[in-house]
């Protein structure tokens, strides 16, 4: 499954570049790291730990931000590294209360176009 704007990025060393030199936000369900990447395009990361839940609730949380930045991709501005981190409490949240607190941490972070 390849999306033609976004990479995802799987790498351990990329997360932990972006951790290292990125800047982050959060809110209630999601912390965003943003980092420039010098490439035309952006690369998606998604981390959601043991602790959220088991392995059910996380795949389920990493489904609803990839579709929520799928969708909302456009408004981002390219050339970016990203990677959304899912707190505790993103556990059992509904499609749109993701997709609201990652459009929130994209606006905190600049990141999304101005219209």
């Amino acid at each position: 499954m390849k999306y033609p704007h976004s990479e995802s990025l799987k790498k351990n060393r990329d997360f932990q570049l972006i951790y290292k030199e990125g800047k982050s936000r959060a809110n209630r369900y999601l912390v965003l790291y943003v980092r420039k990447n010098g490439l035309s395009k952006n690369r998606l990361g998604i981390s959601v730990s043991k602790k959220v839940g088991n392995s059910i609730v996380r795949h389920r949380i990493t489904r609803l931000v990839r579709e929520s930045y799928r969708l909302q991709e456009d408004i981002f501005n390219s050339g970016l590294d990203m990677v959304v981190i899912a707190r505790v409490s993103a556990k059992g949240k509904s499609f749109q209360e993701i997709s609201d607190a990652l459009l929130h941490l994209g606006k905190l972070q600049g990141v999304i176009k101005e219209k």
